[in-house]
This record gives structure tokens, C-alpha cells and sequence, in this order.
């Protein structure tokens, strides 16, 4: 029918990295222009802004925002610069026995303050499917959650939307993730959009937005990073003007018109990503 409407996943990443983040995340998700978002249970704001989402459990997927490379991560002992994670996946990966009580630890912080398990699974720097991670995050997802595991975001975009940085990071193991995940029966998204360089300002992430709306297919998932300001105590945020501007659209009619015009409904994953025996 024509009037059949494409469902999308809207996902905020890095909520609870600082007040400015979880504020314009919880804005938006009470304006009805999210369908998920994901935590960084690293931050020790985790456990505080776990509550207000709660008001939004019936449409919002809440997911873990799995970390190996932020500053919280590297406070933690684990964490690695981008770089030097990347360097390390492409040489032989990361420890895997070492990775799963990262990845334990993280579910477990999650567990602890959203008191249920995560809705989905995706990673900081799309470190979910770096090699010596993806194997243990799928394995520990099959047998913690059993038949009804959390979704699990593949970083990789959809065709018309392919820049040198996307192939980058899907190269870094999307199709190996995929596979994995399909062995072990874990549900996946397997095409992300919004993947950018954090450049251009307000008027060119609207640019790319209309773009992303019409050209990614239906169950794609669509990652975005508002938030407002960051406090001067705040760790350094190096995406914070982004965040502004992509807050701004969000937040303004010109995005409702836009998901309009591209015929885009607004899912959770966990409506569109079925679990399989």
C-alpha cells in the first residue's frame, strides 16, 4: 500500500556521558523523536540518570553502550585510545577472556541501575565488533539471556551511504559479527546510518539527515549524539559542538518534516529484530 510507512531505529548513543547528553536525550524522547538510546554505565552518572528513563520504558529500547575506549574506560583499566583499540583489533584482537569480564562488568552495572537487561547492544566506537571482542560479546549475550537475547547493532552503512570512514569501521568486523551472531541466534541490526565526521554545523547535519531518512532501508538503525553543553568539570567531550547542532535539528519541526516527507516511522529495535529458536 502506499501509504505503508518505513520503519526506522533512531538511537541516541552516550547517554549518561554528561549532563548535557542525558538532558537532551530525555528531551527528545518525551518529544517522541528517539526509538533508543544507549548507556555508558562506565560514567558515574550512570546510575542517577538510569531513573529518569524509566518514564519512557514503553517507547524507548535502552541498551548497553559497550566501552573499551572513552576516558571512563581508561579510568576504569581497560581502556585504550581509539587508535591504539583499532591497532589492536587488526593484530591479532584483544584478549578474549579478558574482553568477557569487561563485557560482564559492564551488563552487570547496567543490570544494576536499569534493573532489567539491556534491550540491545552496541559499542563506543563501534568496539562491539572489533576482533577479541565481537566473539565473547556474543557469546556472553547467547548464554546470559538465553532464547531472548538483546539485539546487537552491526556497524555498518547501508549502500548510497558508504564513505571512507564507514568502510573503515565496517571493515573492523561487521560481516564477522554478523555471522557470529547468526550462529549463535543473537538478533541483529545489519545497517547503520548517520556515520559523518562531526563537521558542516546545524544546517549541514539537516543536509544529511534528509539524506539518511530517504536513502537507508527499512529496520536500518540511525545513530545520532545530542546533548547540550558539557559543564567545564565534565571529562573533555571532542564531539560537544555536534552534539549542539544535532540536538537542535532533532529537537526542531524541519526534522519532523523531514521524517514525514521520507515516509519514516520511528520503531524500537526490539519491535523489528526478531528472536530466533
Amino acid at each position: 500500500m502506499g501509504d505503508e510507512r518505513k520503519p526506522l531505529v533512531l538511537c541516541a548513543d552516550d547517554y549518561a556521558q554528561h549532563a548535557g547528553v542525558t538532558q537532551a536525550v530525555l528531551a527528545l524522547a518525551r518529544q517522541g523523536r528517539l526509538s533508543a538510546t544507549s548507556a555508558m554505565v562506565l560514567s558515574p552518572r550512570w546510575r542517577a540518570d538510569a531513573a529518569p528513563l524509566r518514564e519512557l520504558r514503553a517507547r524507548l529500547d535502552v541498551g548497553l553502550h559497550l566501552d573499551f575506549t572513552s576516558d571512563f574506560a581508561i579510568a576504569a583499566g581497560h581502556g585504550l585510545s581509539l587508535g591504539t583499540a583499532m591497532r589492536r583489533a587488526l593484530l591479532g584482537g584483544f584478549d578474549a577472556e579478558a574482553a568477557r569480564g569487561v563485557i560482564e562488568r559492564q551488563l552487570d552495572a547496567f543490570e544494576a541501575a536499569w534493573g532489567a537487561p539491556p534491550d540491545h547492544v552496541d559499542g563506543h566506537q563501534h568496539v562491539q565488533q572489533f576482533a577479541g571482542i565481537r566473539q565473547p560479546l556474543v557469546q556472553v549475550l547467547a548464554r546470559r539471556y538465553g532464547p531472548r537475547p538483546p539485539w546487537l547493532r552491526v556497524s555498518r552503512a547501508p549502500a548510497g551511504q558508504r564513505t571512507l570512514k564507514s568502510r573503515v569501521i565496517a571493515a573492523l568486523g561487521a560481516n564477522t559479527i554478523e555471522s557470529i551472531a547468526a550462529r549463535a541466534h543473537v538478533p541483529c541490526a545489519s545497517a547503520l546510518s548517520g556515520i559523518y565526521d562531526f563537521t558542516d554545523g546545524e544546517s549541514g547535519y539537516a543536509s544529511r539527515m534528509a539524506d539518511w531518512l530517504a536513502g537507508s532501508p527499512a529496520g536500518t538503525v540511525l545513530m545520532c549524539h545530542p546533548g547540550t553543553a558539557p559543564d567545564a568539570a565534565d571529562t573533555p567531550d571532542p564531539i560537544a559542538p555536534a552534539r549542539v547542532w544535532e540536538w537542535a535539528h532533532l529537537a526542531s519541526p524541519a526534522f519532523a518534516a523531514q521524517c514525514a516527507a521520507a515516509g519514516v516511522e520511528l520503531v524500537r529495535g526490539s519491535a523489528l529484530y526478531p528472536h530466533r529458536a
